[in-house]
């Protein structure tokens, strides 16, 4: 499977993530469709079949990608 790259991903994600919150605050038709569009993209790229799974895998992508001295410390 080809994998998106992460830049792409974490662009799907914000974008995701506003037009929710955008769809939430004003309920808008444009915003809703959209958000259903960046959902599709985001599932075609992680090979998944719903936007829970698609986020999930999203972001475990992207923490893979992570170089190795750019991961948070641990406590």
């Amino acid at each position: 499977m080809l994998l998106a790259h992460p830049a792409v991903l974490a662009e799907l994600i914000d974008k995701y993530e506003a037009l929710s919150l955008l769809h939430a605050e004003h309920g808008s038709e444009e915003a809703r469709r959209r958000m259903e569009d960046v959902a599709y993209t985001l599932c075609v790229s992680t090979g998944t079949t719903d936007i829970d799974a698609a986020l999930a895998a999203a972001r475990s992508r992207l923490l893979e990608a992570r170089p190795a001295g750019d991961m948070p410390a641990v406590a």
